[in-house]
């Protein structure tokens, strides 16, 4: 069938982002960092809990789009609020 598309499962591992423990590396690291900074301030372990629900939700994000975390990031970093955002309810790039 000239039709059909076959999909390769090769291009797939090759293009996702490293993984560790369900999420992105990026993610693991700043979860670590702020598990570790949480401890330190409330010296408790209640903040190893905090931080393993983190991972969790982590984790579920992850399952649907594994560069989640990145892409948040750049839009964090590129798409800063622009002065009349209460009036148009929207963000745009800086020219």
């Amino acid at each position: 069938m000239a039709g059909v598309l076959q999909r390769q499962t090769v291009f797939v591992a090759l293009t996702r982002p490293q993984m560790f423990a369900g999420v992105t590396y990026s993610f693991f690291v700043v979860n670590g960092i702020f598990a570790a900074e949480l401890f330190l301030i409330f010296k408790s372990f209640w903040a190893v809990l905090l931080a393993l629900a983190f991972h969790i939700f982590g984790v579920a994000l992850c399952l649907r789009e594994p560069r989640f975390f990145d892409l948040w990031i750049t839009r964090v970093s590129r798409t800063p609020r622009v002065p009349n955002h209460p009036v148009w309810g929207c963000n745009s790039y800086r020219p």
